[in-house]
């Protein structure tokens, strides 16, 4: 090299310096880029995504021929630095590999090149694509040698196993994280129900299941013409038919087979029950996941089930309209109001709202913030504040809720007035 002339030495010194800037820059690129827009390019056909994904599956390939790229890269520009200064002889000139070159190397080809990569990456990562193609190609050898190296000395040291490769398989906070962010990308409503999709896993019948108490029935040891005003007058498709109580269940009916009976006039308590034995309850343990229950009722063909504990007891109901209302959210013909079957409005801007409610939906239906790591029914978290079954009237504070129990029935709370505090107070009251 110190045969060369100056101009050439010159000239090699730019490019050497370019090749440190490409470096540096595009892997900062490749690091950055967003492999999953990166796949959604290569299903439509583009040629650079699908080599961007080839080279991203193999880190230590890319990695390894840039890093040895970069070091050849530095070092030599610093040795054509040094030469240059000597050849001037100037007193000062020394400064040049030792100041001025650093100086340059730190502005020009380490952060102006990663501030522009770091902010366009998915561009400049395709464009460098076939660069690092050829590239890893060419460095193979000294790539195989440099990463054989690395693992031993990490294995050394017990910190990493060769076969030990980190996945991009997002967590489920951070696929959270990329729907939240998805601004304005994807409507409200659409990323709403994309986080509920989310949370089925963590979810349970028992969250969003109607209590047993709430649970509409006939009973064959009532009155018969109190049974028949019931099938009259009930708003359900389908009703358990069972004796004293939901343990000693017999069956289900529908309601058009019922209405076709009573048509016909051919209805009475044996041929109900006799209605009802044909087709079995549907039970499913407490403490099942949503998804895991959406997909069973999907396999069985059915619609609703009943939970039952550990003895066998019935503890609700859960149908598959409360699963799917937990990804829409409540079937209304007027989403942006606030309608749900167990909240309803008053003019003064309270809320009259059945204590049987789960805590989950009050929530999303009115941003609140009611706890929801007990109790899973406002009832329950009443009766859990109070530790006593209160009398119509009472009154107490959640947050910045004020609450008064309206309607006490059957040792439980029915119904509940609650407003909402504007002054932003949270004490109990």
């Amino acid at each position: 090299m110190q045969e060369l002339a100056t101009p050439t030495l010159l000239w090699l010194l730019l490019l050497t310096l370019a090749v440190v800037a490409f470096s540096s820059g595009t892997e900062v690129a490749m690091l950055a880029a967003n492999r999953y827009r990166a796949r959604a390019q290569a299903a439509t056909g583009s040629r650079r995504a699908k080599l961007l994904l080839s080279i991203l599956s193999k880190p230590d390939d890319w990695l390894g021929a840039n890093l040895i790229v970069l070091t050849l890269a530095s070092a030599g520009a610093t040795t054509i630095a040094t030469i240059l200064a000597v050849r001037n002889g100037h007193p000062y000139a020394l400064l040049l590999p030792t100041v001025l070159l650093p100086t340059l190397m730190l502005v020009f080809c380490e952060l102006a090149p990663k501030i522009y990569a770091a902010t366009h990456p998915d561009g400049v990562a395709r464009a460098a694509a076939p660069f690092y193609k050829a590239l890893v190609w060419i460095a193979r050898p000294g790539v195989t040698l440099a990463n054989a190296a690395a693992y031993g000395l990490l294995r050394l040291f017990g910190v990493v196993n060769a076969s030990e490769r980190s996945g991009q398989q997002l967590s489920p906070e951070e696929l959270r994280m990329v729907v939240n962010e998805s601004v304005p990308l994807v409507p409200q409503r659409h990323r709403q129900m994309l986080l509920s999709i989310l949370d089925l896993e963590r979810i349970t019948v028992n969250d969003i299941m109607i209590p047993r108490q709430d649970i509409a029935g006939i009973d064959l040891d009532d009155d018969w013409e109190r049974i028949l005003e019931q099938l009259r007058q009930t708003p359900h498709t389908r009703l358990p038919v069972y004796r004293g109580d939901l343990d000693q269940m017999i069956g289900l009916v529908h309601m058009r087979r019922i209405a076709q009976e009573l048509a016909r006039d051919t209805l009475d308590r044996d041929r109900l029950e006799e209605i009802a034995a044909q087709r079995e309850p549907y039970y499913v343990p407490d403490g099942t996941a949503l998804t895991v229950q959406l997909a069973n009722f999907q396999r069985d063909r059915r619609r609703f089930a009943f939970v039952v504990d550990e003895y066998g007891d019935v503890q609700g109901l859960v149908t598959l309209e409360d699963i799917l209302e937990e990804i829409v959210g409540e079937f209304t013909s007027d989403p942006a109001t606030v309608s749900h079957r167990d909240i309803h409005r008053e003019a003064s801007g309270a809320f009259i709202v059945n204590a049987s409610a789960h805590i989950r939906v009050l929530n999303r239906a009115l941003s609140w913030q009611l706890p929801t790591d007990g109790p899973k029914t406002l009832n329950g978290l009443l009766l859990e504040r109070l530790e006593t079954i209160p009398e119509a009237g009472t009154s107490l504070r959640i947050g910045n809720l004020d609450m008064q129990v309206l309607q006490i029935a059957d040792n439980a709370i029915r119904t509940v007035r609650v407003q909402e505090r504007k002054d932003g107070t949270a004490e109990r009251g």
